[in-house]
């Protein structure tokens, strides 16, 4: 279950990932793309630092955790993956919109509405390795759940088969899309960085 107590323990955890997993990322981005991935999103993760001094004792509603750390990622970055964190915030945000609690199934719905919403944005659809088939995992892993089932070690489960299903496909969008054999046999950096989002909550 996701409360507001739980995504505001969640985001500090989430911000302190994204700063060890800089290198990392700028180095797997550097072989596809623009190398700043880590860059951008270890910026985006030192202005939620500073936009959310929420107490876990007293946090914010789901909608303003959400919103906050959007219009936090928004001032970081004009990057393409910058531009779709802060669209998915916010997009989560709207979700949350008078609801205190999230089951696993609802999360699921949640993703399902970002998945469309950054579709639509971004111009990438499913099976073009992009974050989008990461997102997708986990949404249909989470739907499927039942109510007991550990969220967080699903998400990762399917998360990893799908980096592993992709693996040896090449990338349909972005700039690596200009090199796609050249991606064949290379993880997306946008979905490992979903994936160190995912181990750090």
């Amino acid at each position: 279950m996701l409360d507001a107590n739980v995504l505001a323990r969640a985001v500090p955890r989430w911000c302190a990932a994204m700063h060890a997993a800089a290198p990392e990322l700028n180095a797997l981005d550097g072989r596809l793309g623009d190398a700043d991935l880590g860059a951008t999103l270890d910026k985006c993760a030192t202005l939620m630092e500073q936009a959310l001094p929420v107490s876990p004792a007293s946090p914010d509603s789901l909608e303003g955790i959400f919103k906050r750390c959007a219009q936090a990622s928004a001032k970081a970055s004009g990057s393409s993956f910058g531009t779709l964190l802060t669209v998915a915030l916010m997009t989560a945000g709207k979700h949350c919109a008078g609801r205190e609690l999230l089951s696993a199934q609802d999360v699921a719905a949640l993703l399902s509405g970002v998945i469309t919403t950054l579709s639509a944005r971004g111009g990438a659809a499913l099976g073009d390795k992009t974050v989008l088939d990461g997102l997708d995992a986990i949404q249909r892993a989470l739907s499927g759940a039942a109510a007991d089932a550990p969220a967080l070690a699903l998400a990762g489960a399917a998360l990893r088969g799908s980096l592993d299903a992709f693996r040896d496909k090449p990338n349909r969008m972005g700039r690596a899309r200009m090199f796609a054999d050249k991606t064949i046999g290379l993880d997306d950096p946008g979905m490992v960085a979903l994936l160190r989002m995912v181990e750090a909550l």
